[in-house]
């Protein structure tokens, strides 16, 4: 039998985004001595004040700003693995960025697919926090990353995630990997068994969910309405 958990829950908060119990199946990875299995993949510091998961992943399609990494550590009560760029923005403007990030108290930093090695190794002589690649092919030279610096290994490659996951875990069977589970929690265990260490969710937006909240509002009234004849 096992332990029992106590679940304390405050009134105000317990409207959250909860994450799938599946992913505390997954082993975890431990940084700094802390042990994370779920990362949400979001930059909303709502959501990110209002859910259970581990970490932050924090990527946005833009040039990465200090200011919006600021926002972010701040506002977060959890680790947050910033992004710093790699594709569009690359250079040592992605080394500046990622040493940026690491005083402003982040956790990681993630860098896009095409990221040059020449970069991380730069990367990884200036910053002393987990730098996060992100793959979306096992036919890439996940070696070469490795040898250039790289941490963890983020895995998105959709529907293929678990395969892509299984083809680097056979090669490379103590590394780290984090990677999109997908929408169900059959997709997720199929991540975790895989050989994913954690899992990146992506959370519903604050549009929709507050678009169910105000159908429910609505709901409320349509009932007292008279009926027209």
């Amino acid at each position: 039998m096992g332990k029992l958990v106590p679940d304390i829950r405050g009134t105000l908060r317990n409207h959250m985004i909860e994450l799938p119990k599946v992913i505390s199946e997954a082993s975890g990875v431990r940084i700094f001595g802390k042990r994370l299995k779920s990362f949400v993949f979001t930059t909303d510091v709502a959501v990110i004040r209002n859910t259970n998961a581990d970490a932050v992943i924090a990527v946005y399609p833009f040039t990465p700003q200090p200011v919006i990494t600021q926002a972010l550590v701040l506002a977060a009560d959890i680790p947050v693995f910033c992004g710093v760029g790699g594709g569009i923005t690359t250079g040592l403007r992605v080394v500046n960025l990622a040493l940026d990030a690491e005083f402003k108290g982040a956790m990681g930093v993630v860098v896009n697919n095409p990221t040059p090695n020449e970069v991380i190794k730069e990367m990884r002589a200036t910053i002393d926090i987990p730098i996060v690649i992100t793959v979306v092919s096992e036919f890439e030279d996940i070696e070469a990353r490795i040898e250039a610096g790289a941490t963890i290994l983020n895995v998105s490659g959709a529907r293929r995630t678990p395969e892509i996951v299984r083809k680097i875990r056979e090669k490379h069977p103590t590394f780290p990997i984090i990677a999109t589970g997908g929408p169900t929690e059959e997709t997720i265990k199929a991540t975790i068994e895989a050989g994913a260490n954690g899992i990146t969710y992506t959370p519903p937006t604050t549009s929709d969910i507050l678009g169910d909240i105000m159908v429910n509002y609505r709901d409320k009234y349509e009932h007292h309405m008279p009926i027209s004849e």
